[in-house]
């Protein structure tokens, strides 16, 4: 055996270690979620929109529920393809799934900043989003009678980057009708206090939407979630049915 064999061979050895300790003492769970899901853009003038977004989340069909969260913000179109959003979001994440990755359900609020670029290649709509998110998320703690509840705020900075991409299937004249949907949504914990694992979550997203009309759309998806926890010791990997319906005004006329 040579010397680069050699080298490779225990660089091969160095990972499967470096993989092993990862791993080691994560449980894995699995929950098949339905998300409800509302998205609504209101052009107040030619740069300025106001936007909505809302969701109710479910675990394992309806029987449990995941998640919701309201989302409004105000965005501002800087140039044909680049728009800047200011928000904010209200979380709910419940106790679900066996294991579960909460012991109760936990609030959060933060506030964030967005960019989103926009372009065409051929047919072929391309965005990209970068979301800086300012988590100020509920910590629990035991209490003297032995159950849990909410002790603390703490804060937590996630940074999400979404790669999407959107191509016609069907038009009526120049205007899309039915078009197919695929993409990929990273969430990166970042800061002194990010906790164990440099992932929050990961989405691969595919799916299928229809414009009823210039303000109606309607969006069925198939999202795999992926979801670390805090302390790296839960994974949680989510076969997820999305309904999205997505609304789109003008007011600036």
């Amino acid at each position: 055996m040579n010397i680069i064999s050699k080298k490779k061979l225990a660089l091969l050895l160095m990972l499967s270690l470096i993989c092993s300790s990862l791993m080691f003492g994560q449980e894995k769970s699995s929950n098949n979620d339905i998300w409800l899901h509302y998205f609504g853009k209101n052009k107040i003038t030619e740069k300025f929109s106001f936007s909505f977004e809302a969701t109710m989340r479910y675990a394992n069909g309806f029987s449990e529920k995941q998640q919701y969260f309201v989302r409004p913000s105000v965005d501002y179109q800087f140039t044909k393809s680049f728009m800047g959003s200011l928000g904010y979001s209200h979380y709910n994440t419940y106790s679900y799934g066996n294991p579960s990755l909460n012991k109760i359900a936990i609030p959060e609020d933060h506030f964030w900043i967005q960019g989103a670029f926009v372009y065409n290649h051929g047919d072929l709509k391309i965005s990209h989003r970068l979301r800086d998110e300012f988590r100020y998320v509920g910590v629990t703690a035991m209490q003297s009678n032995g159950d849990f509840a909410i002790d603390h705020y703490e804060y937590r900075n996630r940074m999400r980057y979404m790669l999407l991409f959107n191509y016609p299937l069907i038009k009526n004249a120049e205007t899309t009708q039915l078009f197919a949907l695929f993409g990929d949504e990273v969430f990166m914990n970042l800061g002194s206090n990010a906790g164990k694992t440099f992932l929050n979550q990961n989405r691969i997203i595919g799916g299928v939407g229809y414009n009823f009309n210039k303000n109606h759309q309607i969006q069925l998806s198939y999202i795999h979630q992926n979801i670390w926890n805090f302390s790296n010791t839960l994974q949680e990997s989510n076969p997820t049915v999305r309904l999205s319906y997505i609304t789109n005004f003008d007011f600036s006329k």
